[in-house]
């Protein structure tokens, strides 16, 4: 099949290619020189190039120098049945790296030299896994901050009462100390209240919200704060759905995924925030306080060009307590994961130098569901 055929089949929604379309694995077919002929829109998306670049090009100027890709294609010819092989890297600078998929070869039976390929990403079983982990780091935080709460506070105001009434009569010199009681207080109630936050399982409202919206006014108050001087680049699809979410949570997210890329950064000469928005269909989650499981084909990015994250810390990065700044506490991504995985999302980060994404699923709205949600 021609390239040209194929966009202007796939352009008339016939059944087959309407099914093809829907799949959510990428699909390529290739003919007797190993020459792309047609792929779906799944397989444009991984590659991140069009159909129209794809078809009439020789496979390998897509995938690694030798990919064990190269060497199913010619096992499958020369069996003439299927081939499978499983955790295969076909990442390449061009497609971001790290592209860790299983894939299936298998000739067609009404023209044998022309093969069927398809890539089933190990990302999406990994993204369920990783939920499941930032879910259970979350609740671990609940209790422990409902504990801090009672266990905490109260002792601290008795703490800092007294310290107020030791300074009235105190000199000085004793008069520095008893503020630096009171300001150390303070310093662990903030720090009790921000955990508080974690417990609260109150409700949420959820709404149609423009997600570019949200994205420029976070771009705003960026820009006029910590990301001032920091080129901030949007690449968004227009025609996306709006997402079912909660606007002023979708902006504490957003805000606190800039702030780390801004402080990645650092004074970088060459530092660059790459906001991006995209829809990606293929993922199902169970979303807190619905009995139906909901796609989350939405996919908000947040890139940076910092130095990037250690490989040590990646896979705890959303834990709380953990984190890479001299004086952070580590609660912020663990809140970001409790608020994501609170609207039924999947957020997840990749990282490697000069290349750090944090990628944020989501489910769109379609008006038909509840406004209301348990956190």
């Amino acid at each position: 099949m021609s390239a040209g055929v194929s966009r202007k089949r796939r352009a008339g929604a016939g059944a087959p290619e309407a099914v093809l379309n829907a799949l959510p694995h990428p699909v390529i077919c290739l003919d007797g020189d190993d020459v792309i002929v047609d792929v779906n829109v799944s397989a444009e998306a991984f590659f991140e190039i069009s159909a129209n670049v794809l078809c009439g090009r020789p496979i390998k100027e897509f995938i690694p120098f030798g990919s064990p890709l190269l060497a199913l294609i010619d096992q499958a010819r020369e069996r003439g049945a299927p081939v499978n092989e499983y955790r295969v890297d076909l990442g390449t600078p061009r497609n971001g790296g790290d592209r860790i998929v299983d894939i299936h070869v298998a000739p067609l039976h009404e023209k044998p030299d022309v093969l069927a390929i398809v890539l089933q990403e190990r990302t999406i079983a990994d993204k369920m896994d990783r939920q499941l982990t930032h879910r259970g780091a979350a609740r671990s935080v609940t209790a422990l901050a409902a504990m801090l709460a009672h266990e905490i506070k109260n002792p601290l105001s008795g703490i800092r009462g007294a310290a107020q009434l030791l300074e009235q009569s105190a000199s000085d010199d004793d008069r520095a100390l008893t503020r630096l009681i009171c300001d150390e207080a303070d310093r662990i109630v903030k720090l009790v209240d921000r955990m508080e936050v974690f417990s609260d399982e109150r409700p949420i409202e959820r709404e149609a919200v423009n997600i570019h919206a949200v994205l420029e006014h976070v771009k705003r108050i960026a820009q006029s704060g910590f990301a001032r001087g920091l080129k901030i680049v949007e690449d968004y699809d227009p025609s996306l759905p709006p997402v079912l979410a909660n606007r002023d949570q979708l902006i504490q997210v957003f805000l606190n995924l800039v702030k780390n890329a801004a402080e990645s950064i650092g004074d970088a000469p060459d530092g660059e925030i790459h906001l991006s928005t995209a829809f990606r269909p293929g993922v199902r989650l169970s979303v807190p306080g619905a009995s139906a499981k909901v796609s989350l084909p939405l996919q908000f990015t947040v890139r940076d060009n910092g130095p990037g994250v250690p490989d040590d810390l990646l896979p705890h990065l959303f834990d709380p307590f953990v984190t890479t700044k001299p004086t952070g506490s580590g609660l912020g991504l663990a809140l970001v994961a409790k608020i994501v995985g609170a609207h039924g999302g999947i957020i997840e980060c990749e990282s490697q130098p000069r290349r750090t994404s944090f990628r944020v699923l989501m489910p769109m709205y379609t008006g038909g569901e509840s406004r209301r949600a348990r956190s």
